[in-house]
């Protein structure tokens, strides 16, 4: 392989995607309806809900942990079905699922039935976006999840940019139902054409995974059948080391960006900055976070995930310090490097599971990582309370977030990033 001049394929930077771009942009949309239907957009729907029905709006707003909460058991439910069912198909349903309880969701007028629509919008979109969307990308793009990845995320940025203007628009000119009703339709729609275009493999459509070659895919990728469950079970996986490591990184990661991004308009208005300006601050470094996915999805693909986690964990770190100088010029530097931040985050909750365990068997492998990666991202409530207690300001809280990044530096460092993948193995016997 020394004297062969072609790279190979995990080493190849060229975009040649052909009808797996059409795979990108569908998980790119369902990124973009997740972070609408149950993050971003609740800063418009919960407070309207909550002048609607006369319920303070901190009552309101703690729905949204009960939903996480009940998720967590939902997405072990969900990631079982797609093993049986296969991802096109649950992506689909849920879509269509969760755009449907959007629409009872704006038809709620009580706690509890808000609560419960929430909690089933929380659960389909996250079951279609994450658990089925991650075992597209897996199954399609093996050696170039980093790249593929780099743009499936832009949907989250692009939701957090564009859907809170837009569901603030249509609530005012519609009302609070009819508005809700407008964007469940766009989502029923895409949970429609999953149903009748995705396939759950390149090959279904006569295509090879990362649109290799069928001499590129003999000679590097392992040719089991990527649907099997690769000689996992729950029960070992529980048991495997590399598996509660990945859930830690990433999920810290999450909890570290959920943290911030939750915070980061009150934080930037305690600096001395107005409201309206805070809100405008915020919505650059979503829109800057479209950068920040392509940038490290490229890292990802050139230099491997561990060393794209190692340098996003220290510009994250660095980010949130240089926001800790409380100065305005400190406050404008960090809105830069913490958009480039959030829109890597995600990136890495599919690329390093996908990585270390590979796409055979990935379903099985997804339906424990994900929830355990919940858990630790919904810590993100304890800790924020945690940190305010102990310093008495959100300056305070980003110190914790920096000693949690730290960590994490530590713990990527420990992770063999390839153990399981068995079509990098077959890879690093040819460059043996």
């Amino acid at each position: 392989m020394g004297n062969n001049t072609q790279k190979i394929e995990s080493e190849n930077m060229k975009m040649n995607f052909s009808k797996g771009w059409g795979i990108i942009i569908y998980c790119a949309a369902m990124f973009f309806f997740l972070i609408g239907f149950s993050i971003d957009g609740l800063n418009i729907i919960a407070p309207a809900f909550a002048e609607k029905t006369g319920i303070e709006y901190a009552t309101v707003l703690s729905m949204s942990t009960v939903a996480g909460l009940v998720g967590i058991i939902a997405y072990i439910i969900i990631s079982r079905v797609v093993i049986k069912a296969g991802a096109r198909m649950v992506s689909g349903i849920c879509l269509i699922a969760a755009s449907l309880s959007y629409v009872a969701l704006g038809h709620s007028n009580t706690l509890v039935a808000y609560a419960i629509c929430l909690t089933l919008v929380t659960c389909f979109i996250n079951g279609a976006a994450y658990i089925a969307g991650g075992a597209l990308v897996a199954q399609w793009f093996p050696k170039k999840k980093g790249l593929a990845n780099g743009f499936t995320t832009m949907g989250h940025n692009s939701g957090s940019a564009f859907y809170v203007p837009l569901i603030g628009f249509l609530l005012g000119a519609l009302g609070f139902a009819n508005g809700m009703t407008v964007t469940a339709i766009a989502g029923a729609i895409l949970g429609v054409i999953g149903l009748i275009f995705v396939r759950n493999t390149p090959q279904e459509m006569g295509m090879l995974p990362d649109n290799v070659t069928q001499e590129v895919y003999d000679r590097e990728y392992f040719e089991g059948d990527s649907d099997e469950k690769g000689g996992w079970t729950v029960g070992k996986l529980l048991k495997t080391k590399e598996m509660w490591l990945c859930a830690l990184v990433v999920g810290i990661n999450q909890l570290v960006t959920t943290g911030v991004m939750s915070q980061l308009v009150v934080r930037n208005t305690q600096i001395g900055f107005e409201q309206s300006k805070a809100v405008a601050l915020m919505t650059v470094a979503a829109l800057i976070g479209l950068v920040g996915s392509y940038i490290f999805g490229a890292l990802d693909q050139k230099l491997g995930v561990k060393k794209a986690i190692l340098i996003f964990l220290a510009w994250y770190a660095v980010a949130l310090l240089v926001n800790c100088s409380n100065t305005m010029i400190g406050v404008y530097i960090s809105v830069f490097m913490i958009g480039i931040s959030v829109g890597a985050a995600a990136n890495f909750i599919v690329s390093l599971p996908a990585s270390v365990f590979g796409r055979h068997g990935f379903a099985t492998v997804n339906s424990v990582f994900f929830p355990l990666m919940q858990v630790v991202l919904m810590m993100n409530y304890l800790v924020n309370a945690a940190a305010l207690k102990l310093t008495g300001s959100l300056r305070g809280a980003y110190f914790v977030f920096v000693g949690l990044l730290i960590v994490n530096m530590i713990l990527i460092a420990v992770i063999n990033t390839r153990k399981y993948n068995k079509d990098y193995q077959k890879e690093d016997s040819l460059r043996a």
